[in-house]
């Protein structure tokens, strides 16, 4: 059982996040502030450096909690039968949900930073379910030439590996221009973009 400490870290802990993400919606990720933060709290900075030693130890940790969200979000879809157009709309409708959490994984890279291996590890998780989903569909005769090892070591073939890409490639493609209001004003639903998208591909 956690004792009365543990549990007052872990409140504490928390809500550094809750800020962070709060700050990160509003002045974007290149302002993010541990000092900003321990002042909206009503903390002291050293006393908030005592859960988070620098700002790239708390952005690692947001990355981290925003990775994860979305493997269990595809993971979870897949094993209740979701084909590759579902996983597609599971990522979509994750996107949609926080946009600011998608452009912190998916948008441009903060200056300076680099993520730890467990943080991309992560991030593969992602990309090897949509390797098994994009497995169980019909062959396609593909140029692309590449043969790497994959999750269990297993190799993955030129086909399967270049059609997940490019699914991978055209969904953040749609997505991010749209979640950045690049299709405002355009006489067009993005979801049926969106679709068209998944139809060619799939």
């Amino acid at each position: 059982m956690e004792t009365p400490r543990e549990r007052y870290r872990a409140q504490v802990h928390g809500e550094i996040k809750r800020h962070a993400w709060e700050q990160l919606a509003t002045t974007g990720v290149s302002a993010l502030s541990l000092n900003a933060i321990a002042k909206r709290m009503g903390m002291s900075g050293p006393a908030l450096y005592r859960y988070f030693a620098s700002r790239d130890d708390l952005l690692t940790e947001l990355i981290a909690d925003a990775y994860r969200s979305l493997a269990d979000a595809v993971r979870g879809a897949f094993d209740a039968g979701a084909d590759v157009a579902g996983l597609a709309h599971t990522i979509r409708a994750w996107a949609l949900d926080d946009p600011h959490r998608y452009f912190l994984i998916y948008g441009t890279p903060v200056p300076g930073y680099h993520a730890p291996d467990t943080t991309t590890a992560i991030s593969g998780e992602i990309f090897a379910v949509l390797i098994d989903a994009h497995s169980a569909l019909p062959p396609r005769e593909t140029r692309f030439e590449a043969d790497i090892p994959w999750v269990g070591g297993d190799p993955t073939s030129p086909a399967v590996l270049h059609r997940a890409l490019s699914f991978w490639t055209r969904l953040h493609g749609v997505l991010s221009l749209e979640l950045a209001g690049h299709f405002a004003g355009m006489a067009f639903d993005p979801a049926l973009l969106f679709d068209q998208e998944l139809d060619d591909l799939v």
